[in-house]
């Protein structure tokens, strides 16, 4: 278990939690956080490209999404009852 607001997670662990989240970048963005919102990024980031996105996450843990469960090469962005079940219970 890691506190990703204290220990923030890096540009290579994010590209590759992306890949195999097979999810949009958009999706890690914690957006009804109160920094998302401080930095008008629901307005900016559609202009930013992927690398400047991962920098943006890897700078802030508490614009991460959580929870955040990365497990057995399943990565799982926000809590979805049925999408933790069905991945934890395989």
């Amino acid at each position: 278990m890691r506190d990703i607001k204290a220990e923030n997670p890096t540009a290579e662990e994010l590209k590759e939690w992306r890949e195999l989240s097979g999810l949009p970048l958009k999706k890690f963005f914690n957006t009804s956080g109160m920094l998302y919102r401080e930095l008008g990024l629901g307005a900016k980031l559609p202009a930013m490209g992927d690398e400047e996105q991962i920098k943006l996450l890897a700078s802030d843990g508490m614009l991460v999404k959580r929870p955040l469960l990365i497990a057995d090469g399943a990565v799982l962005v926000g809590f979805k009852e049925k999408e933790w079940e069905a991945a934890l219970l395989k």
